[in-house]
């Protein structure tokens, strides 16, 4: 971690140089794969942790920023790479410390240049509605959490993440006091009308960060949480009640999906859907839960950061996000079309992907709770199917759009930030990197 802060001081200094940014970028994402390559131990100081699961998230976050930079070279301004550079930052400080005070204060601080890039970057004057939308459900959820870490802190005399509370007492007020803030943040369907509003206005950066990143704070908090407050074995009603609502919710938001003719609104949709599946592993507390979750968060890291991609650069042929006016993409740019076509699929979860991975073994989690949630599981999955269908050929299929300006091509940049995105498929030959993190579980 330490050697990442000096790549990035370096870049704070040499800010105005996109290629300094760029390699320092490199060798931080190459420091944290080479962290992956480890025996994952645990080790772990004052303030300080290093974990497999963390160097996962740190890796994620490093490479998503990194492709940011390749996807936007139009934004070359200091200010611009200043947020990214405190938004990484501030997630290397939230996936690393052990301090559990500390990691409230570096997870809410994410919420600054997440904001900056939301309502500065954004397109549209409703930005402004949009951020206030998402620090008014983040912030607000947030506050019993830091009551709760604050009492618990004074009756334990400690601030570590690993030894604060001992037992956990689950009734529905607790639970949703302490992971009402991650709830929020994944978000949990009926607490997630600030993520298609912020995905819809934010820029480019913003909605390849807030999907590829940041919603993922929210899994890791919920795994945190865990650790902190011991309910392993528990399989209380409140944490079944709270399943149960986040995987309906998913069901919900599937059909979401096909009512959606922005595309971004779409995106988001989606996301929400596959991330009642990493609540349904992270509070289950097994094995099967954590590995499934895990293996989902990162798949998903990158292929929603690729679907926004391919919406961005769609909407620049088009100057529309409307999947009402976009048609015939397949007949005009057939590469781009491609591209769609392969990530429309990962999105539904075909092999060969780690999405089918982390929906495989999300399958005995449900098995071990109850076989009705095994049936709303397979709901899901044929309804991902059906929508990921549905945007692939409401895009591509049909005549040319009169709005398509077919006298300028796919850039090579706009290719290699695409192509980038195809990393996790890597990983099928890695899963112990996933496994090995969870063996002491």
């Amino acid at each position: 971690m330490f050697m990442t802060m000096i790549f990035l001081s370096i870049s704070f200094f040499f800010v105005n140089s996109w290629a300094i940014t760029f390699m320092m970028l490199v060798l931080s994402s190459l420091f944290f794969l080479i962290n992956l390559n480890q025996f994952f131990e645990f080790s772990m100081n004052f303030i300080f942790h290093n974990s497999s699961i963390s160097s996962i998230m740190l890796f994620l976050s490093c490479v998503l920023c990194l492709l940011v930079l390749i996807s936007t070279p139009d934004y070359k301004k200091s200010f611009f790479k200043l947020c990214i550079f405190f938004l990484l930052f501030f997630l290397i400080l939230t996936f690393s410390t052990n301090n559990v005070m500390l990691f409230y204060i570096f997870f809410e601080a994410t919420l600054i240049p997440t904001l900056m890039l939301v309502s500065y970057w954004g397109y549209q004057p409703e930005r402004l509605q949009a951020g206030s939308y998402m620090m008014l459900y983040t912030v607000c959820a947030s506050l019993p959490l830091l009551l709760f870490i604050l009492y618990n802190c004074y009756k334990s005399n400690s601030m570590m993440m690993m030894f604060s509370i001992n037992t956990f007492y689950c009734n529905l007020i607790i639970i949703l006091m302490v992971y009402g803030a991650f709830l929020v943040k994944l978000p949990m369907y009926s607490v997630h009308l600030w993520l298609p509003k912020a995905h819809v206005e934010a820029s480019l950066a913003g909605s390849m960060l807030l999907a590829g990143i940041l919603l993922k704070l929210g899994g890791y908090g919920i795994f945190q949480m865990n650790m902190l407050f011991n309910i392993s074995g528990t399989k209380s009603l409140s944490l079944i009640i709270i399943m149960s609502f986040g995987l309906w919710g998913g069901l919900l938001a599937s059909f979401m999906c096909l009512k959606q003719t922005d595309m971004k609104s779409f995106v988001a949709y989606s996301s929400v859907s596959h991330m009642s599946l990493i609540i349904l592993g992270l509070l289950n507390d097994s094995f099967w839960g954590y590995f499934s979750s895990l293996i989902t968060m990162f798949a998903h890291g990158f292929s929603s950061s690729a679907l926004f991609c391919l919406t961005y650069f769609t909407y620049v042929k088009f100057y529309s996000r409307s999947m009402t006016h976009i048609n015939g993409v397949i007949s005009i740019f057939p590469k781009l079309s491609m591209m769609w076509f392969i990530y429309c699929c990962i999105n539904m979860a075909m092999p060969p992907s780690l999405n089918l991975l982390g929906e495989m073994f999300i399958t005995p989690v449900m098995l071990s709770l109850s076989n009705l949630f095994l049936v709303i599981l397979g709901m899901m999955i044929f309804f991902s199917g059906l929508y990921n269908m549905y945007l692939y050929t409401m895009i591509n299929h049909g005549m040319a759009s009169i709005y398509s300006i077919p006298s300028e091509p796919v850039k090579g940049y706009q290719y290699m930030s695409i192509f980038s995105h195809m990393i996790p498929l890597l990983f099928l030959f890695k899963l112990e990197a996933f496994m090995c993190s969870l063996n002491k579980l």
